[in-house]
C-alpha cells in the first residue's frame, strides 16, 4: 500500500461504507481480469497518454477548437458547458462526499502506471464524467459529429480502468453523473432551432426573375459534400428556374472563367448566381461587383457563412427572394495580396492557425470527408502549430492568428468566421496572442473572459489574450516562417503561394479594406 493510503485510511472506511459488497467484488474481478491481460506494449503507453492528455479537459479544450474552425459553434458550446459542469460537481462535490481508495499501485503492471499515482478521492472518476459530458453535450447538437467524438470518450474512460487509476464502478458512476448532467442541461436550455435573425443590409428593389429569365448560375458539386442530409439542388433549381441558364462545373473548370465566358455571351445574363460554399460565392461576387450585375446567392456548401447571414436558409428562400426583387445593399471587402489582382471578401480574411488547417483538411478530405478529415486536421495542426509574425499597419507583432472580419461580430469569438452584420461599415480585426500552444487552444475554445473563469477554478491553463479592433483598412506584412511564408485564406479558400508578394526574402502584403455597400444581393426583406 503506498504512503498515501496509510496516510488517509478514512478513504478506504468510506469506499467500504458506501459501497455495497457485490460492487466491491465486482471492482476487485474487473481489476484483476484488466491487469493480468496481456497486450502490446505500445497500446499501454497509448492508452497511458491518451489518459494525460484528456488531465484538466484538456483534450475537450482541444476538440473544441476543433467544433469551433468547423464552425459548430452550438455543439462546442453545449460540450463545453456541460463538462464544466460536470467537473465541478464531480471533484468539488462527487469526490468529497464519497471519494474512496483507489487500485493499489503495485497492483497495475509497470507499463501501464501513469506518471504520478493520483491521490484524490476515486469516486466518481472525473476523467469519465468529463468525457462522458463533452460527448454527450455534443452529440445533442450535433448526432454526427457525436458519432465521432463518443469513442474517443470511451477510450478515455477505459484508460482509467488500463492505468489502473480508477476502479470500474468509479468509470461508471461518472458516466452516469457526465451523462446526465448533459442531459439535464438540454432539459433545461433547449437549443432553438430556428433562422438566425440578419443584421442590417439596406432593403433594394432589384430585378425580378419569378422563373430565371436572365439569370446565369453557376453551380459547384463539390461544394457541400459533407451535408449527407441536404437534397440534390440539381432538379429543384431545375423546377423552380425553368428558363435559367444553370452551368454545372466541371472537373478542373475555374468558376471565373465560365462566368467571365457567360457576360461576353449574347444574350448577356441580368443577374449572375452562384450556389455552392462562401469561397466560390465569393468568385462569383468578385465578377457580379465588377460587371455590376445583381448576384443570387442559392446555399449550396457545407457552412453557407454569408447566406445565412443574409436570411437565406434554403434554396427556396434564394428562389422567392429573386421571385420578389428582394435585395440588400452589403458591404463586402477587398483584398490584395502582394502585388496581385483584387479581390472580393465576404466574410473573414485569416492567417495563422485557420489557413494551416484548412490546408491540411482539404489534403485528407477526399479520402476521409470533410467532417473527418477537418477533425483530424485540426488536431494536428493544433498539437504542432506555432505563432506568426506580422508587422500590422507598422507595428511589428507575434501572433498565433490574426482574423480580419467583415463587419462586426459577436465579441466573445476569437475566430470570426461568419460575419454577423452586413453594413456597418468596418472591418473586425482579432488577433490571438498566447504564451503557448496550449494557451492558443483555451483561447479558441472558449475566448477570453470565459478563459478567465475557468482558470480561477483551476479547469484550464491561463495566458492568452484575444486583441480586438476595427478600422476600415488594415495593411498587414507577413513574414516567412521556417524559410516560408505562412498561408493565406479567405472565406474557406486557401492561398499557399501569394506571387509577387512585394516583400523581400518570402513575405508578402496583405491590404483589405472595407467597401461599403459594394455588392447587390438578393435576400428576403426583414
Amino acid at each position: 500500500m503506498s504512503p498515501s493510503r496509510v496516510a488517509h485510511p478514512f478513504l478506504l472506511l468510506r469506499r467500504v461504507a458506501v459501497l455495497p459488497a457485490w460492487v466491491r467484488r465486482l471492482d476487485a474481478a474487473a481489476g484483476r481480469r484488466i491487469n493480468s491481460r496481456k497486450v502490446h506494449p505500445l497500446l499501454d503507453r497509448g492508452l497511458v497518454r491518451l489518459s494525460h492528455s484528456a488531465d484538466r479537459g484538456a483534450l475537450w479544450f482541444t476538440a473544441a477548437s476543433v467544433l469551433l474552425l468547423l464552425t459548430r459553434y452550438r455543439a462546442a458550446l453545449r460540450g463545453l458547458a456541460s463538462l464544466t459542469l460536470t467537473s465541478a460537481l464531480a471533484n468539488l462535490v462527487g469526490k468529497q462526499v464519497f471519494g474512496g481508495d483507489r487500485p493499489l499501485l503495485k497492483d497495475i503492471p509497470v507499463g501501464r502506471r501513469l506518471a504520478k499515482h493520483p491521490e484524490s478521492g476515486s469516486f466518481p472518476s472525473g476523467h469519465s464524467a468529463s468525457a462522458a459530458a463533452f460527448a454527450t453535450g455534443v452529440a445533442l447538437e450535433s448526432p454526427r459529429v457525436g458519432a465521432v467524438t463518443a469513442p474517443v470518450a470511451g477510450a478515455v474512460a477505459y484508460s482509467r480502468l488500463h492505468t489502473g487509476a480508477h476502479w470500474l464502478s468509479d468509470v461508471l458512476g461518472g458516466i452516469a453523473i457526465g451523462a446526465g448532467v448533459a442531459l439535464l442541461g438540454k432539459v433545461l436550455v433547449p437549443a432553438p432551432r430556428r433562422k438566425p435573425e440578419r443584421h442590417g443590409g439596406t432593403p433594394i428593389p432589384l430585378p425580378a426573375s419569378p422563373t430565371g429569365n436572365g439569370l446565369f448560375l453557376v453551380r459547384n458539386p463539390s461544394s457541400g459534400r459533407a451535408v449527407v442530409t441536404r437534397p440534390d439542388p440539381a432538379p429543384i433549381l431545375a423546377r423552380l428556374l425553368p428558363d435559367a441558364r444553370i452551368h454545372l462545373l466541371a472537373v478542373g473548370e475555374e468558376v471565373t472563367a465560365v462566368v467571365r465566358a457567360a457576360l461576353e455571351t449574347e444574350p448577356r445574363p441580368r443577374i449572375l448566381g452562384v450556389c455552392g460554399g462562401d469561397g466560390t460565392a465569393a468568385s462569383v461576387a468578385h465578377l457580379a461587383r465588377e460587371s455590376g450585375l445583381p448576384l443570387l446567392v442559392v446555399p449550396g456548401g457545407t457552412f453557407n457563412h454569408f447566406a445565412r447571414t443574409a436570411g437565406i436558409e434554403t434554396i427556396e428562400d434564394a428562389v422567392a427572394a429573386l421571385a420578389a426583387g428582394q435585395g440588400l445593399l452589403v458591404d463586402v471587402g477587398e483584398l490584395r495580396l502582394g502585388t496581385g489582382e483584387p479581390e472580393t471578401v465576404l466574410n473573414a480574411a485569416s492567417v495563422g492557425i485557420y489557413p494551416d488547417f484548412v490546408a491540411e483538411r482539404e489534403e485528407r478530405e477526399l479520402l476521409l470527408g470533410k467532417w473527418v478529415a477537418g477533425i483530424v486536421s485540426a488536431v494536428l495542426v493544433l498539437r504542432r502549430a506555432g505563432p506568426v509574425e506580422l508587422v500590422l499597419d507598422g507595428r511589428p507583432i507575434r501572433a498565433w492568428s490574426l482574423f480580419v472580419g467583415i463587419n462586426r461580430n459577436h465579441a466573445i469569438i476569437p475566430a470570426p468566421l461568419q460575419r454577423r452584420r452586413l453594413d456597418d461599415g468596418v472591418l473586425d480585426i482579432r488577433i490571438l496572442h498566447a504564451r503557448s500552444r496550449a494557451h492558443a487552444v483555451a483561447a479558441l475554445s472558449f475566448g477570453q473572459r470565459t478563459s478567465a473563469i475557468l482558470a480561477r477554478l483551476r479547469l484550464m491553463p491561463v495566458g492568452s489574450t484575444v486583441e480586438s479592433f476595427s478600422v476600415q483598412n488594415l495593411v498587414t506584412a507577413v513574414l516567412p516562417r521556417e524559410g516560408q511564408a505562412p498561408g493565406f485564406a479567405h472565406d474557406g479558400e486557401v492561398r499557399r503561394e501569394v506571387g509577387d508578394g512585394g516583400m523581400p526574402q518570402g513575405g508578402y502584403l496583405s491590404t483589405v479594406r472595407i467597401v461599403e455597400g459594394g455588392l447587390r444581393v438578393y435576400a428576403p426583406h426583414e
